[in-house]
Formats: structure tokens, C-alpha cells, sequence
């Protein structure tokens, strides 16, 4: 082999030599790249799987937020229903105090209405007179006439004369004077019945006792032993008051008299 065969060949290999080493490079060169992408890949998808991880956990948060939300809500619901209830029955229990209060009202002012009557006039009729008496006037009235009718001449006579002074224009007046003299009358206190009996007719000449009055005063004389002053009040009696049974009566004791 010459010496120009054998440089032909030394160049032949460093070219070869040149070109697998290029080749060999360009190898190393593509692995690289591939790593790089592969590795920009798995940043990718950490950053994706973290970013997913961190919604999947915004997503329970806001899950557990609402969870809480709902069971606030739902607290408040029953809150309410429980204020609602209570409220329902303070107001049923303040319709009962209500109508209860208003119970009781009607009774107060229908025992003020009753007391307040107590006070009032009322109407009364006496031997066939109506008129309006004050209740203490009747009561005092009515007592002492029970006082008369229980045969306590002497009480009776005492509590009619307070009655008289103490209701001077009461319609009870000529009543009282009525029974006032026939209380003196059985206590016989004849001089002081007459007064009364006179006062009564010169009072109320047609009052319905008035007969009466005239006949008592007659039978105070007999027995003051009057018979000629008896005698002529029975006369009057008869004269003023024919029809009335005092003046039937007045008949009898003139022919007894005579």
C-alpha cells in the first residue's frame, strides 16, 4: 500500500469519525429537548393538579360554607317558629287578658253603676202619692214605719220626729206625720198627736190620710173627754169628706155620742 493510499485512508476516517460524532451530538441534543418538554409537561400538570386541588378544596370549603349556611338558616327558621309560637300565644294570652280585663271592667262599672243607684233618687209611691225619695230617705222612712207596725209606739214616735226635721220637704212628709200622731196617740200623748194630725190637714188637706187625720183627732178628743169638740170634728169629717170610709165611721161615733 503506498503512502497516498494510506493518507486517503486516514482522511476517510477522520470524516467518518467527524460524522459520528456529529450525529452523536445531534442524539444528545434530541434527548435533551425530550427531557426539557417532559419536564415543562410534569410542571404543567403538577400546576394543574395542584390548581384542580386547590379548587377542589375552595369547592369543599365553599360546600361546608353553605352546609353551615343552611344549618344557620335552618336555626333561624326554628327561631322564628319558635318566636312566631310564643307570640301566638302571648297573643292569645292577651286576647284572654283582654276579654278578661274587659270582664272585669264591665263588673266594676256595673258595681259603681249599683253604688252610684244607691245614691240616687228613686221613685216611691206612699198612700197613693209617687215621688222621687233619696235611698237614705227611704231607708229611714221604711224603718221607722217597721219600727210603728212592731208596736214600738214610743222608738217609732221618736224616729219619725228626727225623720221630719231631718227631710223637712220630703214626700214622705205627710206620711210621716200621719204615723207620728197615731204613734203619740197610742203612747196617748193626745194633745201632741192633734198638733199633728192638724199639721197634716192643713198641709195637704186632700191628701189620701186626710179622713183619717180628722177621725183621729175626734176619737183624741173623746178621750181628752171633749165630746163636744169631738162632736164637731166629726161633724166637719162627715161635711168635708162624705164618701171616705173615715166619714162612715164618724156616723157610728156621732150616734154613740149622742
Amino acid at each position: 500500500m503506498t503512502d497516498t493510499v494510506k493518507i486517503f485512508h486516514r482522511v476517510l476516517a477522520l470524516v467518518l469519525f467527524g460524522l459520528g460524532a456529529t450525529a452523536a451530538t445531534a442524539g444528545l441534543f434530541d434527548d435533551e429537548e425530550a427531557r426539557r418538554a417532559i419536564l415543562d409537561l410534569r410542571q404543567r400538570i403538577d400546576a394543574v393538579r395542584m390548581e384542580s386541588a386547590q379548587g377542589v378544596s375552595r369547592v369543599n370549603e365553599d360546600t361546608a360554607s353553605f352546609r353551615r349556611s343552611l344549618l344557620d338558616l335552618q336555626s333561624q327558621m326554628e327561631t322564628l317558629r319558635a318566636d312566631v309560637a310564643t307570640l301566638r300565644g302571648s297573643n292569645e294570652q292577651l286576647v284572654r287578658d283582654v276579654a278578661e280585663l274587659q270582664h272585669q271592667q264591665k263588673d266594676t262599672a256595673q258595681g259603681v253603676n249599683d253604688r252610684l243607684r244607691q245614691f240616687e233618687p228613686t221613685k216611691v209611691t206612699v198612700d197613693g202619692r209617687e215621688f222621687r225619695a233619696e235611698p237614705a230617705e227611704k231607708r229611714d222612712f221604711e224603718a221607722a214605719l217597721a219600727m210603728f207596725r212592731k208596736g214600738d209606739f214610743s222608738a217609732a214616735q221618736s224616729v219619725f220626729l228626727e225623720f221630719i226635721k231631718r227631710y223637712p220637704t220630703s214626700g214622705y212628709g205627710t206620711s210621716a206625720l200621719f204615723w207620728l200622731g197615731n204613734a203619740q196617740y197610742a203612747t196617748r200623748d193626745y194633745k201632741e198627736a192633734m198638733i199633728n194630725f192638724r199639721s197634716l190637714i192643713a198641709k195637704e188637706p186632700e191628701h189620701v190620710r186626710a179622713p183619717e187625720a180628722v177621725l183621729s183627732i175626734a176619737n183624741c178628743q173623746i178621750e181628752l173627754k171633749d165630746t163636744r169638740g169631738a162632736r164637731k170634728t166629726l161633724d166637719d169629717l162627715v161635711k168635708a169628706y162624705p164618701q171616705s170610709e173615715a166619714a162612715m165611721a164618724a156616723k157610728e161615733r156621732l150616734l154613740r155620742l149622742k
